[in-house]
């Protein structure tokens, strides 16, 4: 546990991060912006009586649609214990997710709570497929995909795998295809697959990415896929948009693909490549430019 201190501080920048946030939200979500809204007005009492219980409820069903605001301000309503009991294992959690998506308050909360264990709050823990229908989203690409998708027409219960897909697909602006075809090839959409090295879930994720990208729960459909995103997105920026470096990265390691300066000489990982990129088509990814590119890039 952190010190009585440090929790302290953590507090006091929350409260000051929360004001700051929640009046005007940093990078709001597009699912869960009205909750957010609503959320915001009964805290502060803006226009309504002030209701932090109510205002809880409707942040945390903006924090299922994975907005990283909601999230952020729940987080900080348990830490302080506003509205909900305090509890620094649910605030750990939130600032976690929150963090995932690209929430930078939130990477710089998660400092305070390195030794606390996280536990996501009750809210949290509803059903993992929505039963609404969930749109579906693709990630436009300056180039059109090669052959038909694969993932037009699947069963029933591979659906359910896609829907919380659709859901996180684009706020870690990975196309829907590319995330379902690294599952397809991962896990065949086995939610509780694990491999003899240690990978585990849908997005087969080894401890120490589950670790790297803040996902607790393995087996938990929506954390694999939120960590297994999240690790995409940064392999794709890494690489700068080659998705032939990223999966081979994604199947063999960022250190493997620079020492080697391309897709190492593995028959497993070149198999994994070219079954990827066959339910892809394509071997370009749109990507950011906000981490530092791979040495790999500049060999001839």
């Amino acid at each position: 546990m952190p010190k009585p201190g440090m929790l302290r501080n953590a507090r006091g920048l929350l409260a000051v991060m929360a004001l700051a946030t929640t009046s005007l939200p940093c990078a709001a979500q597009a699912n869960g912006e009205r909750e957010l809204a609503e959320a915001v007005a009964y805290e502060h009492g803006e226009g309504v009586p002030r209701d932090p219980s109510r205002a809880a409820r409707l942040y945390c069903h903006a924090a299922r649609e994975f907005n990283a605001d909601a999230q952020f301000s729940l987080g900080w309503m348990y830490a302080n214990g506003r509205g909900v009991p305090r509890d620094e294992s649910a605030a750990a959690a939130l600032f976690a997710s929150a963090a995932s998506l690209g929430h930078a308050q939130a990477n710089n909360v998660l400092a305070y709570f390195a030794s606390v264990p996280r536990r996501a709050p009750d809210c949290m823990r509803e059903a993992t497929f929505s039963p609404l229908p969930a749109p579906m989203f693709e990630l436009a690409v300056p180039h059109p995909y090669a052959g038909p998708d694969p993932f037009v027409a699947l069963p029933p219960w591979k659906q359910q795998i896609a829907v919380v897909v659709d859901k996180l697909a684009p706020k870690f602006a990975i196309s829907r295809r590319l995330a379902l075809a690294v599952i397809a090839v991962e896990s065949n959409f086995a939610s509780d697959a694990i491999s003899d090295k240690g990978a585990a879930g849908l997005m087969q994720l080894m401890p120490q990415t589950a670790d790297r990208f803040n996902v607790e729960r393995v087996y938990d459909v929506s954390e694999n896929v939120r960590g297994g995103l999240a690790y995409l997105r940064w392999l794709l920026a890494y690489y700068q948009g080659d998705v032939r470096l990223a999966v081979a990265a994604y199947n063999a390691g960022e250190r493997a693909v620079d020492r080697y300066g391309g897709i190492p000489p593995y028959p497993e990982t070149q198999s994994y490549v070219k079954r990827v990129l066959a339910l892809y088509g394509s071997d370009t990814h749109p990507y950011t430019s906000d981490v530092q590119p791979s040495p790999a890039l500049k060999r001839p």
